[in-house]
C-alpha cells in the first residue's frame, strides 16, 4: 500500500520549482478527500526542489508505504498483544535510516524536505496515536477527541517527531512537555546524538517572522510554563492570499484561514496571526536544523 504525495485531501497549491535555469515551477493541484470536498485551503507551498530530488524516495520504497511505519510488523498491529502493551496508542513508531547522501545536503533542503513530508499527512486526524495510518476497529481503546470518532491521525507532539523522524531519521520523544524541553535528538546510524539549538521567545510578532526558520519548532506554554502544543514553522516557502506566515500543525477547530472559513481539525496549514495562540502562548522555539 502506497500513499502517494499528491493524494493530499485538501485544495493546496504544492509547486516545486526545478533546480536548473530558474525554470518556471510545477504546480499540482491536489484534490479533497478527506474532508470530503467541504473545505478547499486558500494556502500553497512553494518548494526550491522538484520533487523527485526533495521526497523522491518517498514516492516508493519504505518510506512510502504506511505499513512500515512501526517498529512492529503490520501483521501485529490490532493483535491482542499490541493492545495490552500500547492501549489506545497503538504500536510504537519505527527509527527511518537516514536518507541516502544527507550530508551533502543543504539547510535548505533539509527544512523543505520536512515540510514536505509534514504535507503528506495534511487532513489526517487529530488522534492520540503513535503513527499516522494506524487504523484501530470500533473495539478498540481511544482516548476521546474532536475528531468524534477513533481513526488514521496524529496529535501535535506525535506529528512533529513523526515529521522529522520520516524526513531525516532524526528520533525523539512524542511527550510534549519533554519535547519541549529537548537539548539533544537521535540521528540513526550515529551515537553521538545531535545537538539543538533553543531560542527564547523572540520579543515582538515582527521578529518572529524575521528570526524563524522553516523547520523550526514552536512550542505553546499555559500560564505554568507546561508545554500544551507544538507545530512547525513554514517560513519564506509558505504562501497566503493575505501574506500571513503559516504553521503546519495537527489540532482542533478554533482557526480560520484567510478567506476566514474554519479549517478542520487535524492536520493542516493554519495561519499565524498576531492575535492567534501560536503568538500569544510560544514559549520558546527548537530549532533542529542547523
Amino acid at each position: 500500500m502506497k500513499r502517494f504525495f499528491c493524494a493530499l485531501p485538501c485544495c493546496l497549491a504544492i509547486m516545486f520549482t526545478p533546480l536548473l535555469h530558474g525554470q518556471e515551477n510545477i504546480a499540482a493541484e491536489v484534490e479533497k478527500s478527506l474532508t470530503g470536498g467541504k473545505y478547499s485551503s486558500s494556502y500553497a507551498v512553494k518548494f526550491s526542489f522538484s520533487r523527485e530530488e526533495l521526497i523522491g524516495d518517498m514516492l516508493s520504497g519504505l518510506r512510502s508505504d504506511p505499513e512500515e511505519e512501526s517498529s512492529i510488523p503490520f501483521h501485529e498491529w490490532y493483535s491482542p498483544k499490541v493492545r495490552k502493551e500500547y492501549g489506545s496508542w497503538g504500536p510504537p513508531v519505527r527509527h527511518y535510516p537516514q536518507p541516502e547522501g544527507i550530508h551533502k545536503r543543504t539547510v535548505k533542503w533539509k527544512q523543505e524536505r520536512v515540510i514536505a513530508t509534514g504535507l503528506r499527512f495534511l487532513g489526517y486526524d487529530y488522534q492520540h496515536h503513535h503513527i499516522p495510518d494506524w487504523n484501530p476497529p470500533e473495539n478498540w481503546p481511544w482516548k476521546e477527541v474532536g475528531a468524534g470518532h477513533n481513526g488514521k491521525g496524529v496529535d501535535c507532539s506525535d506529528f512533529t517527531a513523526f515529521v522529522y523522524n520520516l524526513a531525516l531519521g532524526i528520533k525523539f520523544t512524542s511527550d510534549v512537555k519533554l519535547q519541549a524541553e529537548l537539548t539533544h535528538v537521535k540521528v540513526h546510524g550515529q551515537e553521538k546524538e545531535l545537538k539543538i539549538e533553543r531560542i527564547e521567545r523572540p520579543k515582538t510578532y515582527e521578529d518572529f517572522v524575521r528570526e524563524l526558520r522553516t523547520g523550526d519548532l514552536l512550542f505553546l506554554t499555559r500560564q505554568n510554563g507546561e508545554a500544551f502544543h507544538v507545530v512547525i514553522w513554514v517560513g519564506a516557502i509558505g504562501q497566503s492570499p493575505d501574506n500571513m506566515p503559516l504553521v503546519l500543525d495537527s489540532t482542533g477547530t478554533k482557526h480560520v484561514d484567510a478567506g476566514g472559513i474554519s479549517i478542520p481539525q487535524g492536520i493542516h496549514l493554519r495561519p499565524f496571526t498576531s492575535k492567534s495562540n501560536y503568538f500569544q502562548r510560544t514559549s520558546h522555539i527548537l530549532r533542529i536544523i542547523n
